[in-house]
């Protein structure tokens, strides 16, 4: 890996944002990077927008990407991708889950995803929510299953083991083997 690399999250409160950034924080820290994440959010728990940003490398000072900075960007929603193009760099990838929630006097899904498609061509869409909703019956764990599939792309430099590590010690007990699952099932998708 370079010097560093940064990530965007973007999405809605209540889809599982903030414990996949504390996920992927645990699995960098984990395989021996210095680590800095930070929270941007508005009504986090009732689908709020809400951006985090993390950075891992050799030596990291600052939590915050800057403008064309990003090496990733994973887009939980479809119109939150929106808000975060100034972080995109010209050979930023951007994995995307499917999902659109309707804003009042927003733009249509159609509108969204027409604007997504001219931001860049290194962009892959996941049906996240709609394959977790129906493989687990729980859509919040399509943050994982995106994770999964992140790793078998190969647009992050970490390991699947220390990731599953991270799970292990950042969900509760109950939630380990569905997210477990769920990373698996990422993996084959991707």
């Amino acid at each position: 890996m370079e010097k560093e690399f940064n990530i965007i999250i973007t999405g809605v409160g209540g889809q599982g944002l903030i414990t996949l950034l504390r996920v992927l924080a645990g699995a960098a820290f984990l395989q021996g990077f210095d680590v800095k994440t930070s929270e941007l959010h508005g009504l986090s728990q009732r689908e709020g927008s809400v951006q985090a940003h993390i950075r891992f490398g050799k030596q990291i000072f600052s939590p915050l990407i800057g403008k064309e900075k990003a090496d990733l960007i994973l887009g939980l929603e479809a119109c939150e991708v929106l808000r975060v193009i100034d972080f995109l760099g010209k050979k930023t990838p951007l994995l995307i889950n499917k999902k659109f929630i309707p804003y009042l006097k927003g733009p249509s899904e159609k509108e969204v995803f027409e604007k997504i498609n001219k931001i860049s061509g290194k962009i892959h869409f996941v049906d996240a929510s709609r394959i977790c909703q129906e493989k687990f019956g729980q859509e919040v764990l399509a943050t994982v299953f995106l994770l999964g599939s992140a790793i078998s792309k190969r647009l992050l430099p970490l390991k699947p083991t220390f990731v599953l590590k991270a799970i292990k010690k950042i969900v509760p007990k109950k939630f380990f083997d569905a997210n477990k699952k769920a990373l698996k099932l990422g993996q084959k998708y991707g």
